[in-house]
């Protein structure tokens, strides 16, 4: 392959992981209330149940 194809391939990869590495660095918490929590636990509780039912 000629060199300049491989500087293709180095500059894709690069923004691939710098993009990734960006979207890691930036990403932050959802503050959640303890209301949304205690209603987010029970509807899993409430599907984990559906689910040990239709098997």
């Amino acid at each position: 392959m000629p060199w300049y194809a491989w500087l293709i391939m180095i500059l894709a990869l690069g923004s691939i992981v710098g993009g990734l590495l960006l979207l890691r660095d930036t990403a932050k918490k959802l503050p959640l209330s303890e209301e949304q929590l205690e209603r987010i636990n029970k509807r899993n509780v409430e599907q984990e149940a559906k689910d040990a039912r239709e098997r």
